[in-house]
């Protein structure tokens, strides 16, 4: 036992929250009490330990330092209060002021373990934080007078935590404190003020609480004397599952750190720093393993089968073993033995491993991953080390399935971003139309409406990036390509002729000078069919077959050969791949551009937006108080989305011209928008599985903006879209007005040349009256 007095906090040593006084009369007190009750032989203790005390229950104290100087009369109060066959080296006990901070007897286990430099910041930070300490010492003082004098219990929250970090294994353990206040007793220095549960019921669990208390109850009105038992219990399991369950339910992105969390928390639970875990959580597409190397992250297997190549063999091979085989298996040891019959465990001796456990995890009866136990060391395990685990495995299911459902949800919203017209913005109306038939499903009636999807009165934003003369190029493109095939041909024809004459030879060379001719002017599709035919069938097979019988012709034939037995790759089709790589290059920055750009737009107000594929991008947006029911639409949502518009259109521009010196083909783009004032209806067409307008005058809309893409200007000189501008179609004044306080905002910050063209546009069928904006980007800042 220790005499050694000490402060729990030495910093607040002299901080006096409360008058108090070490006395052992509380004590006394309760002996006698018990000694006229017990009829037991604890009776004869209890007369042992009063008769040490003097008949007033007064003990020689050195008030200046609480010291109590008769250690004798302390070890019999510790052996009044602690259980009689519990040690002393296992008991963690003290004696403290009636305040716990100074103590004054304690066990050597307490001594030790508070007094120690491992001692870390717990969770409540009691130790650590002067303030945090001294505010926790404050509660325990109301929670004490508000119990004893009012009535009031469950007041603050009394579970305070010491973490304790074992400088042996390097782990933490955790201790609950507990403080008996049985033996104080509180004096009222003064008149005790009435106080009502609901006057500060409100105040009590909140950072608050203890001002409120302070200005209501002053401590300067009380008097503590006696003193408190300090008892520290050992709940690390409790707390390392309690970490668990808590980094589970913390919604975390990372992945790997959420695993980390809780792989140090299973080490913690073991209180065995040779042995570590690893986690692997099971992932399926289309019911097939799914190997992924971040999830794989935290398994010591894949790490080391990694380093070798193998972690994708590794993974399929052990996720098919375990779906069939579910049975955990312990190695001990890595011997060469076991390393030849499995073969993944060299590479985990090679890590340094010597022993290794694979243990099933399963999630409602279904295998949801595994957990590996191993060590640097051999290692046996044990009942006891697989018992510490035993509460930790349902968490350890829930946290692998969490993975495998955060899979799925990355796989799915993939789908309906890229592949499918669902998207968050009008979710809830499938939503609520799903559960509708789910609710009635026998209701044929409603069936039309179930099926029938429909926004009503929103408001289009249409937008196209298109490729400048695109078909022209491809043309272009390929005429070069058939032309450096045909002129090869017609050189190897000529030299074969030479060579080994035939009346065969000249007839092939007369098609091919030909198809020549027919190649310099223009070439349609149906041409190009007939070429192709031409050059694989007719002439390829003739010099394939002719190279088989004269060996000695295979230098003068094996390139023309080669050339169009490669489909779309080869030196046939360089200038169309040139070609292609520009375009996919273009699209791919457009995509990659309005990805992001749209978060920004669902940031004004919850909107509809589908982008298409053409030649270039184009997009709708529909917005409207009927996407967004429970946010009021206004007309200031609409025109910071066209303004957005406009933005994106100068920026999408630039982006695809500073791609110029990049591309292997020299590419341009046109950008046009198509300002459309009035609201429309839209609907879910299942068929196409995407949104249509809705009705005749709205289809009217529908039907223009397929037409403009092309327009020319009224006076027949030239295409409306241009490169290096944006064109904005209108019908009415009002909307080129708005558009150009858009345009005149932009112009200000250098993203617009100066100047704007007002334009008229030719008659399309059926559409009279359009006119056009036009603006010149500046590509310079």
């Amino acid at each position: 036992m220790q005499t050694t007095s000490f402060y729990i906090n030495k910093h607040l040593a002299n901080c006096d929250l409360v008058e108090n006084t070490l006395s052992f009369k509380p004590f006394i007190r309760q002996l006698q009490k018990r000694l006229q009750e017990e009829s037991t032989v604890k009776s004869r203790f209890y007369s042992f330990v009063l008769d040490h005390f003097k008949s007033d229950g007064e003990v020689i104290v050195e008030n200046s330092a609480d010291t109590v100087n008769d250690a004798y009369a302390l070890e019999l109060i510790y052996s009044t209060l602690s259980p009689v066959l519990q040690g002393e080296q296992e008991s963690f006990w003290a004696l403290s002021t009636p305040v716990p901070n100074h103590v004054l007897y304690s066990t050597d286990a307490f001594y030790d373990l508070i007094t120690s430099k491992g001692i870390n910041e717990s969770a409540s930070r009691l130790m650590a934080d002067d303030n945090n300490f001294l505010n926790r010492q404050q509660e325990f003082v109301y929670r004490l007078i508000l119990k004893r004098l009012y009535g009031f219990t469950s007041v603050f929250s009394s579970n305070e935590y010491y973490a304790y970090l074992n400088p042996d294994t390097g782990l933490n353990r955790y201790y609950h404190i507990h403080v008996d206040t049985t033996f104080i007793d509180i004096e009222v220095l003064g008149h005790l003020p009435e106080l009502e549960f609901e006057t500060i019921e409100n105040y009590l669990h909140d950072d608050e609480g203890v001002k409120v208390l302070a200005d209501i109850l002053p401590l300067s009105l009380f008097k503590l004397e006696g003193f408190s038992v300090i008892t520290l219990e050992d709940v690390t399991a409790q707390r390392a599952i309690e970490d668990i369950r808590e980094a589970i339910a913390d919604p975390v992105e990372d992945q790997t750190e959420l695993y980390k969390r809780v792989i140090s928390s299973l080490k913690t639970l073991t209180n065995n720093s040779g042995v570590r875990f690893g986690l692997l959580p099971f992932l399926k597409l289309n019911d097939e393993p799914a190997f992924d190397i971040n999830s794989c992250s935290q398994s010591v297997l894949m790490k080391s089968a990694h380093k070798y190549g193998i972690a994708e063999e590794t993974y399929y091979a052990l996720v098919n073993r375990y779906e069939k085989d579910p049975k955990a298996v312990f190695f001990s040891s890595l011997s060469e033995t076991r390393q030849k019959k499995f073969f993944f465990l060299k590479a985990l001796s090679e890590a340094g491993i010597k022993s290794y456990a694979v243990i099933p995890v399963f999630y409602n009866k279904h295998i949801a991953g595994i957990m590996e136990v191993y060590s640097e060391t051999e290692l046996v395990f044990y009942e006891n080390l697989l018992s510490r685990l035993e509460y930790a495995i349902p968490l350890i299911a829930q946290l692998l399935q969490n993975s495998i459902e955060h899979f799925n949800t990355c796989i799915d919203s993939v789908i309906r971003e890229k592949f499918t017209s669902l998207q968050p913005a009008v979710q809830w109306k499938f939503n609520e139309t799903a559960w509708e038939e789910v609710r009635n499903p026998n209701n044929r009636r409603k069936q039309a409406e179930v099926n029938a999807i429909t926004f009503k009165d929103v408001y289009p934003l249409y937008g196209a990036i298109d490729i400048r003369n695109s078909t022209i190029e491809r043309n272009l493109a390929l005429q070069q390509d058939l032309r450096r095939v045909m002129k090869l041909l017609n050189k190897i024809l000529a030299k074969l002729n030479e060579l080994h004459p035939q009346n065969h030879w000249l007839v092939l060379i007369d098609k091919t000078n030909k198809w020549l001719d027919v190649i310099k002017e223009s070439v349609n599709t149906s041409d190009e069919i007939l070429i192709n035919d031409f050059l694989e069938t007719e002439a390829g097979v003739a010099l394939a077959t002719f190279r088989t019988e004269h060996p000695d012709v295979s230098e003068v034939v094996d390139d023309f050969l080669e050339m169009i037995s490669k489909d779309c790759e080869g030196p046939a089709f360089t200038q169309r791949n040139r070609l292609e790589t520009a375009m996919q290059m273009i699209n791919a920055a457009i995509n990659n551009y309005f990805e992001k750009a749209q978060h920004q737009l669902q940031e004004i107000y919850p909107c509809y937006f589908e982008k298409f594929r053409t030649d270039g991008v184009e997009y709708d947006v529909y917005v409207g108080q009927s996407i967004s029911p429970k946010k009021p639409f206004t007309n200031d949502y609409l025109k910071q989305m066209r303004l957005w518009q406009l933005t994106s259109m100068v920026e999408v521009a630039r982006l695809t011209h500073h791609l110029l010196e990049n591309m292997p083909a020299s590419l341009r783009t046109t950008q046009l928008i198509f300002i459309h004032s009035m609201n429309i209806d839209i609907s879910f067409r299942n068929d196409e599985r995407r949104f249509d307008v809705e009705g005749a005058y709205n289809i009217r809309y529908e039907v223009i903006k397929k037409r403009i893409d092309k327009v020319m200007l009224l006076d027949g000189s030239e295409r409306l879209t241009q490169p290096g501008k944006i064109a904005l179609v209108y019908f009415t004044e009002h909307e080129a007005e708005e558009q150009v306080t858009y345009i005149k905002q932009l112009q200000s910050k250098n993203m617009l040349l100066p100047g704007i063209e007002y334009l008229d546009l030719e008659e399309l069928q059926g559409v009279i009256g359009l006119k056009a904006l036009r603006v010149s980007i500046n590509f310079e800042e």
